[in-house]
């Protein structure tokens, strides 16, 4: 929903200044975001050739510099706010699960004018395991009172059509975002879209699952 890359960079290369070590384009962010915080400093610290030591003040670092950043140099997608309500009108209940840290997600759904769209929001931190692990998903669609099943999974990457395919979700992705740095349309998922007001028309059009 919202392209966050600008606020990882930003925050990834004041953590690595603070450390003393050289900084890391945007290009390699994109391909290294979507897993939750603690993959991603431990994958840019690889990249730079820092060793696995410097995790602990890497991660404590690029917590304090993102709370400061979150938000600033991020943006929502073109039609997710369009699409958010149009499936609101039709009565879809609607839930947040992300691998972002909780204490960023909801400040920045809050910014940028989404939190009322949803229910209840998730972050990487609420449940013991993380997407690609179904846990997350279950126990959303537990927090909604529907079965996986009857819940569809919105995403942009394998780690969500994963995630779906493992707890018994129908899965659709958005052609924008970032997947690791591969085509999105090569990702096991039963329709890629390429806003979120297609959704509705997807609905009306086909059976998901």
């Amino acid at each position: 929903m919202v392209d966050t890359l600008g606020d990882f960079v930003a925050a990834l290369r004041a953590m690595l200044a603070d450390l003393g070590l050289p900084t890391v384009d945007a290009a390699a962010v994109g391909r290294m975001v979507g897993k939750g915080s603690e993959h991603l400093i431990h994958a840019v610290l690889h990249h730079v050739g820092a060793p696995d030591t410097r995790y602990p003040q890497a991660y404590a670092r690029y917590q304090h510099h993102y709370l400061g950043i979150n938000g600033r140099h991020a943006t929502v997608y073109d039609g997710v706010i369009a699409g958010l309500q149009a499936m609101r009108e039709r009565g879809w209940r609607l839930a947040c699960l992300t691998n972002k840290p909780t204490a960023f997600a909801r400040p920045l759904l809050a910014q940028k004018g989404l939190a009322g769209f949803f229910e209840v929001v998730f972050g990487g931190d609420a449940f013991e395991r993380k997407k690609p692990d179904p846990l997350p998903l279950l126990k959303t669609c537990e927090a909604l009172g529907t079965t996986p099943a009857r819940t569809l999974m919105v995403g942009d990457s394998s780690n969500d059509a994963q995630a779906a395919r493992a707890a018994g979700c129908p899965v659709v992705l958005v052609s924008y975002g970032y997947n690791h740095g591969q085509p999105v349309r090569q990702v096991d998922a039963d329709a890629v879209v390429d806003s979120l007001t297609e959704l509705t028309e997807l609905a009306d059009g086909a059976t998901l699952g």
